[in-house]
């Protein structure tokens, strides 16, 4: 909830990854304009560079703003710099977040949320097998507060080369994140990081199919993004007009309504009117 009106908090529409072995870089994204700095231990970091970061991370974070949404990226469990990255993670503030790659199933998340308890963790499926077991995985304790694709290992699992071989387990993972009661979930991150028109296109078909925010690599692609993801005018205009004529018919007894255009609206409808209002929050912060 907001402070000042009680509404529901914006969802993130911006998340920074930053290596943490590059002390100057998160400070930097600290003071970003990004909703969400990722603080990466993993595949940003080299296997030389992975003792440097994570004590880098724990010093930089360790007397954190809560008011700042960090989640710091650990290495899989399957590798030896795993352990250490869940102890240095024990130690920081609450709020700082897990971000756990390469998950594969329940069993996975069960142990870490047993190993970091309270914690709230951010789960990637990037295998074939993953998106397989999404609502498996999404579902399996209550410390997973979003699930999202991994799509650089994804794409080479699947043999995929281009956006429209993603589709589907894009819709996929979406469907996961609703079912289990979690927020849309925000895509993965666009790797060519000059190319902003393309950037743009992509966060047009990643909306399409119901992401909300996406992930950046590097600090120009975050104006894209956030311009991509805000509700138009138009849209704010139609939720505000759905909230408030469906609102009022529910309160007098009506389930639905027809507007003077012929479309027709139900309550099922708000809910969906109140997230693009949620949205449309970004714009007057």
């Amino acid at each position: 909830m907001t402070a000042s009106t009680g509404e529901p908090a914006p969802p993130p529409l911006t998340l920074l990854y930053v290596p943490g072995d590059r002390p100057d870089r998160v400070e930097k994204a600290l003071a970003s304009a990004a909703d969400v700095v990722l603080v990466d231990l993993e595949d940003a970091v080299a296997p030389s560079a992975k003792e440097e970061a994570r004590r880098g991370a724990a010093r930089l974070l360790a007397d954190g703003d809560p008011r700042r949404p960090v989640q710091v990226r650990v290495n899989h469990p399957a590798t030896p710099w795993h352990r250490d990255d869940v102890a240095m993670l024990r130690e920081l503030p609450q709020h700082v977040g897990a971000r756990v790659p390469k998950v594969e199933s329940s069993q996975e998340v069960r142990a870490l949320a047993a190993a970091l308890p309270a914690r709230e963790l951010h789960v990637l499926v990037e295998s074939a097998v993953g998106v397989e077991r999404a609502l498996e995985i999404a579902t399996a304790s209550p410390q997973v507060a979003t699930i999202g694709l991994g799509e650089a290992d994804l794409r080479s699992d699947l043999r995929v080369s281009d956006e429209a071989g993603l589709a589907w387990v894009r819709g996929r993972v979406v469907v996961a994140a609703r079912a289990a009661g979690l927020p849309s979930p925000v895509m993965s991150a666009y790797a060519h990081v000059r190319d902003l028109d393309g950037l743009r296109a992509s966060c047009r078909v990643g909306r399409a199919l119901g992401f909300c925010g996406r992930t950046a690599i590097h600090p120009a692609q975050l104006d894209v993004i956030r311009a991509a993801f805000l509700p138009s005018e138009a849209e704010v205009a139609a939720a505000r007009e759905v909230v408030d004529r469906v609102g009022a018919a529910a309160t007098d007894g009506v389930g639905a309504i027809a507007l003077d255009d012929g479309t027709f609206l139900d309550v099922a409808m708000v809910d969906h009117a109140r997230a693009v209002l949620a949205l449309a929050r970004h714009a007057e912060r």
